[in-house]
């Protein structure tokens, strides 16, 4: 079945008038099953009119009038649209949903759309220490490696997970996409067209890193906001991959719908199509080479002049050894007579100019313009630009700026995974393991900087893994879902002589959205999850009971340097055998001091030494065949439905 497109370009804050547009295109030539809005669809931040309509898109107000999903361009987002997608997993409002800057959907209709916000900045993309977030206008090769790990799942529209089925049914084998949104051009996708550039500009501001992601993904659909400032209209020729049985790729470069107005003719701003999920095209008679896969050969910038002085009949050419400009007799530090410097014309090497350390007439620091997109960095910023009126990145005063607790400073999009800070990186952190803040400013031997922090996308516990053992879920709330373990305590299948609760009965309560323990949960965000916990303990307390068993439930809240996804586990112990009961109600609890260790396997180990399994102690040793598992699953499913809470 084919899905009716409409791909619109950067609407720039112009809300209102792109969702009446949009109603008119659709009534004159729909309808229309969804609108992929590319590029910038809010204005510049601070710009009041772009602003307002961003309230009221925000609160209801202003509705669109077809299902629309939309992307991060140029610019950093609002706080008020961040928080509002980090509220609802990307709905911003009834038929708005906003596109992870490296995400991936799966319409109902089946058509994989992917999508890769911000913009390329060869600095910023290879030195960024985390994926930059929607409050930065750029994307680092961290944001590319989600992008190419999320496009192996089959996520929902909404991201959002009702069942189970629609758990288990995420994992894709195959990394090949219907559709890619960008704002930036790949590289190479001019390479063999034929088709004018409306600017030969266009020819070079593509992002290298990106060529790699299209031979990956091969989108039958790659739409592109960034053509030009400002944006303009190419379309190039349809090109081929024979690897994958002559599946046929087309670019689309569309121009702005909103902005400032340009002179001349406007630029098109909209394309219409249709797809059918999983079904091969026929090959256009207008295809191209591969610009992906074929050798372009480009024309050196320096020619190669052979001399007959460097041929050798024996040996091919001989590389001739590089002359040395010779110094001027009696000081070695001056250039000889008649050198003139290239920069500024004055009798020193270039490397000694003082025009070197001043940045060209226009130039804006690229670290500087990042922390400016920050509203809460503009006012430092913008007194230091008065102490120092230009600089160029490396002599960025705020480039060695301090944290809150001493460290470096992180880069824009930073989150510190144990308190939720920009502030600091969490090897930083007051609140991780304990250790004190470290304002003495003291060496650190041999470390060579802040350890890479655990993604969601290769968490155990996250459901976007493609890794994750989705087979072993057994129950889902809106909150939390509760899974089986790998090797769990409780023997079963082939190492079992008894099994009191069938499946085993030992799983894990984990909050659906990433935390690395409950107490660094914001409290704003933490009663409906601890109430769904709270329910999935005592619905297991009850369920055990039918089965002579008494729950022991424990939390292992350790924040290391990679910080974890918090998860309760659950584990049932015979009720003749072992039972703990404090007179007041009161919980147990271990407090962890910094620099004295404390396994994460201690309540594994207290409990395999209660039930006489020392057997049982590394999780590793248990494990069991899939089928096993999954027998395990469907007996533990089917014993806690009529115990399950989200039911």
């Amino acid at each position: 079945m084919s899905v009716k497109v409409l791909t619109v370009g950067s609407a720039v804050g112009s809300i209102r008038d792109l969702f009446a547009k949009i109603k008119a295109i659709d009534a004159k030539h729909g309808k229309f099953d969804l609108v992929l809005c590319t590029g910038d669809f809010f204005g510049p931040l601070g710009e009041s009119t772009a602003a307002k309509e961003t309230e009221q898109l925000l609160a209801g107000t202003l509705e669109a009038p077809i299902e629309c999903y939309i992307m991060q361009g140029d610019n950093p987002l609002s706080d008020a649209v961040i928080q509002k997608f980090a509220k609802t997993g990307g709905e911003l409002c009834k038929n708005v949903f906003l596109l992870n800057k490296s995400g991936i959907i799966t319409t109902a209709n089946g058509l994989r759309i992917a999508c890769l916000g911000g913009r390329y900045d060869p600095e910023i993309y290879a030195s960024a220490e985390a994926p930059p977030g929607f409050s930065s206008p750029f994307f680092s090769t961290h944001t590319m490696e989600r992008l190419l790990s999320n496009t192996l799942t089959t996520s929902t529209a909404k991201q959002s997970y009702k069942s189970l089925a629609d758990i288990q049914s995420t994992a894709s084998s195959s990394q090949l996409i219907d559709v890619l949104i960008t704002n930036a051009w790949p590289a190479s996708i001019t390479n063999f067209s034929a088709a004018p550039l409306p600017v030969p500009e266009l020819a070079s501001i593509g992002a290298p890193p990106m060529d790699d992601t299209i031979r990956r993904t091969k989108p039958r659909y790659h739409f592109a906001a960034g053509g030009g400032q400002p944006p303009m209209f190419w379309e190039r020729e349809p090109f081929l991959w024979d690897d994958e049985e002559g599946r046929v790729s087309r670019f689309v470069s569309l121009g702005a719908f909103g902005g400032e107005p340009t002179p001349g003719k406007k630029q098109r701003w909209f394309y219409a199509f249709s797809i059918a999920p999983n079904t091969p095209t026929a090959r256009p008679a207008n295809t191209t080479k591969n610009p992906f896969t074929t050798s372009f050969a480009r024309p050196m910038k320096r020619p190669f002049e052979s001399t007959a002085e460097g041929e050798n009949f024996i040996f091919g050419n001989v590389r001739q050894p590089q002359k040395r400009t010779r110094m001027a007799e009696g000081d070695p530090g001056k250039p000889p007579p008649g050198y003139k410097c290239h920069r500024c014309e004055g009798e020193h090497f270039i490397n000694d100019c003082p025009e070197r350390t001043k940045p060209p007439e226009g130039y804006i620091c690229k670290i500087c313009d990042n922390v400016r997109a920050s509203r809460s960095w503009y006012p430092v910023i913008a007194k230091l630009r008065f102490v120092q009126p230009g600089h160029l990145v490396r002599d960025c005063p705020t480039r060695f700026a301090l944290g809150d607790t001493g460290g470096k400073k992180p880069k824009e999009g930073y989150i510190c995974r144990a308190c939720g800070s920009d502030a600091h990186f969490i090897d930083d952190c007051p609140a991780s393991s304990g250790r004190p803040p470290q304002n003495d400013h003291r060496q650190r031997g041999g470390r060579r900087g802040p350890p890479k922090e655990i993604a969601p996308d290769e968490c155990w516990f996250c459901l976007s893994n493609p890794n994750l053992a989705k087979h072993l879920i057994v129950a889902i709330g809106s909150e939390c879902y509760v899974t089986l373990p790998k090797g769990q305590i409780i023997p079963t299948q082939s190492a079992a002589d008894h099994v009191a609760v069938p499946g085993g009965g030992h799983v894990l309560i984990v909050p659906i959205t990433h935390y690395p323990t409950f107490s660094t949960i914001p409290g704003d965000l933490a009663a409906p999850i601890i109430e769904e916990t709270e329910k999935h303990k005592a619905a297991l307390r009850a369920m055990y009971a039918k089965y002579g068993s008494a729950i022991v439930a424990f939390e292992v809240g350790r924040l290391s340097a990679k910080g974890g996804h918090a998860h309760v586990q659950a584990v049932p112990v015979p009720l003749n055998y072992f039972r703990v009961d404090l007179p007041d109600g009161r919980k147990m609890v271990h407090l962890m001091k910094d620099h004295v260790p404390f396994s994460i396997q201690f309540g594994r180990q207290v409990l395999v030494s209660l039930l006489d399994m020392p057997d049982r102690l590394d999780w590793k040793a248990c494990t069991l065949a899939e089928d096993e598992d999954r027998a395990d699953a469907q007996a533990f499913k089917a014993a806690f439905l009529a115990f399950d809470p989200t039911l």
